[in-house]
């Protein structure tokens, strides 16, 4: 980050940029003033500023619905860059699950008010976008704009072939079968909670960052939550308490596993192959 780039940011006496582990999207940078204030800054290299507008329209859901999580000081470009920056969260060492599960529960207890599946941004992601456009249902979110799209490109990059596209089909039947017998009411979601997008902060208390925002069911965040591990049975036990899941969510949320693995298939290759495949037999069990 050379000190014309730095000086461009709408922050005075800065002191330090720092790099900072900031996930697989962006570059990241932990921002220090003379004043030892201290701000967090993502960067995507030779995109425009539109590529932040949905996590900065999500952030700020977050931030009126009382949800903890990191505030929009600024965003904008920077000689063809685009750059969000956001205030800086001090992570502590450990926190309670519990408490974790009612800040979720919180998020999902914020409707959207015409009742109305989607979002109001589209989703702008590295390696694939998504139209959030509103609808009336959560399945034409789901499959139609979401698994569906992910299949065109699974195929068109030649990670699928067409026995996966013939599985898929038949997946996609179960998928259809059991969202149409199945209400849903449209929850702000966080989009992407897995178990690098929340922290406990030095005070204990728990923070979610990096959304990528939308209104549809529940269930689809609860999904995600079981890929990769970071949340423990007491964070199911009292998000349950909270907000009961539906009858038959078990294999619901099996939908939601396979949405997350196909996403790293198309991103990182073939080492998700053998686990969207085991997800679909799943689904097909």
């Amino acid at each position: 980050m050379n000190e014309q780039w730095m000086s461009a940011l709408p922050l005075d006496n800065v002191k330090d940029i720092s790099p900072v582990s900031g996930g697989d999207v962006n570059e990241a940078f932990k921002v220090t003033t003379v004043e030892e204030d201290t701000f967090f800054l993502l960067v995507q290299r030779q995109r425009s500023e539109a590529f932040y507008a949905a996590e900065i329209a999500g952030l700020n859901e977050f931030e009126n619905a009382g949800i903890t999580a990191p505030r929009v000081i600024a965003s904008g470009e920077i000689n063809g860059d685009a750059y969000l920056l956001l205030s800086f969260l001090e992570e502590g060492s450990q926190g309670s699950q519990r408490e974790l599960a009612r800040l979720v529960a919180r998020m999902h207890s914020q409707y959207q008010q015409d009742n109305k599946f989607g979002f109001r941004l589209p989703h702008e992601g590295a390696d694939i976008s998504f139209d959030n456009s509103w609808t009336e249902t959560w399945k034409e979110i789901f499959i139609n704009r979401r698994m569906d799209h992910l299949q065109d490109e699974l195929l068109r990059v030649g990670l699928w072939k067409q026995e996966d596209k013939k599985m898929y089909e038949r997946v996609r039947k179960v998928i259809v079968d059991e969202l149409s017998n199945h209400t849903s009411k449209p929850s702000l979601l966080h989009g992407d909670l897995w178990g690098g997008n929340y922290m406990f902060l030095t005070n204990g208390q728990p923070a979610l960052f990096d959304p990528a925002p939308l209104y549809g069911d529940r269930e689809f965040d609860i999904g995600i939550t079981t890929v990769f591990g970071g949340f423990t049975q007491e964070f199911y036990d009292e998000y349950n308490q909270q907000l009961p899941l539906a009858k038959g969510s078990q294999k619901r949320i099996e939908f939601y596993r396979l949405y997350l693995l196909m996403i790293h298939l198309l991103k990182f290759g073939g080492m998700y192959a053998d686990s969207v495949q085991r997800s679909m037999k799943i689904i097909l069990e």
